[in-house]
């Protein structure tokens, strides 16, 4: 998979929207999720786990849980150059390490006969012989400020602007022309009652929910309860869903008189009849999507330069 992201977008075999950037607010369901999405590996094909590069405090503890939920045959350790991060992740680190939702195994100490003295580990009467037997790659860069933090921070922020953009990509007539404004596509229009909706990442009161909605990212996702509403009025879930995720749009509008949704995405109509719930997270639609629409006169919608830091 050489090059950035952006470059080789594929329609993954299954995929969740966890909504968020970082999993600190919410690990838990992280880890739900990552348990849902490793279900459907089948076993037929290698598998690459790509984790995340928060490996300190509670970052390492919610690692060392994936390596027990997922028992890799290799881990690949990279390590930095002169900032020491975290232990080797041997098998014997990650069977005896506590993680952040699972236990670590006991370990008592005895002294080895004929060993000069030595201590050596061995396990407690009862205790579960089978620990994890993965081989660790450790790999030591030579070269001072490799992998250094903040700087991988921006990075990422703008590689992840990089892949929202090639996604609305698919949008655009695949004819080498102009670059059409979001404003000047045709949307699909979704009624209120044909879909849930779930903001993930805050409580947003009902009373304010369309404020939310409106000009966001979304998640366009299947749960397998049918949607059901006594009313024309938005369904608003009070729990998120464990779903899969069939792709993303943009609610470009929302008409409160004919109770419908304005929706741009590229997913085909025939994985969007399967959609039946939106989920708004906090991940937010590149700015130069907004600031860079052509021909619109006055101020541009949902942009300010008059900002009150204040509030």
């Amino acid at each position: 998979l050489p090059g950035p992201p952006f470059t080789h977008q594929q329609t993954p075999r299954k995929m969740v929207y966890y909504g968020q950037t970082s999993c600190e607010q919410d690990a838990e369901r992280y880890l739900d999720v990552v348990k849902y999405v490793f279900s459907c590996y089948k076993k037929e094909v290698p598998l690459v786990i790509n984790t995340m590069g928060w490996v300190k405090g509670e970052g390492l503890l919610l690692l060392i849980d994936i390596i027990r939920l997922l028992s890799p045959s290799h881990i690949v350790q990279m390590d930095v150059c002169d900032w020491k991060a975290m232990p080797p992740l041997t098998p014997e680190h990650v069977h005896f390490s506590a993680g952040l939702h699972t236990k670590g195994k006991q370990q008592s100490k005895c002294k080895q006969l004929g060993a000069g003295g030595m201590e050596s580990w061995k396990y407690s009467e009862g205790e579960d012989m089978s620990a994890p037997q993965h081989k660790l790659l450790y790999v030591h860069p030579e070269f001072p400020r490799a992998g250094v933090a903040g700087e991988a921070r921006v990075h990422s922020g703008i590689l992840r602007d990089m892949s929202i953009l090639g996604y609305l990509g698919h949008l655009q007539s695949p004819d080498i022309g102009a670059v059409l404004p979001l404003h000047s596509l045709v949307p699909y229009q979704v009624p209120f009652n044909a879909v849930a909706l779930r903001v993930i990442h805050t409580d947003v009161a009902p009373s304010n929910i369309m404020y939310a909605v409106n000009a966001s990212w979304v998640g366009l996702c299947c749960i397998p309860e049918e949607v059901r509403c006594q009313t024309d009025g938005p369904v608003l879930l009070t729990q998120t869903p464990l779903c899969d995720c069939l792709g993303f749009g943009i609610v470009r509008g929302v008409d409160m008189e004919k109770k419908l949704y304005h929706i741009l995405t590229p997913v085909p109509p025939e994985n969007l009849r399967l959609v039946n719930c939106l989920l708004l997270g906090n991940i937010a639609i590149p700015n130069c999507v907004l600031v860079g629409q052509q021909g619109i006169e006055g101020e541009i919608p949902y942009v300010t330069s008059d900002y009150n830091y204040s509030i």
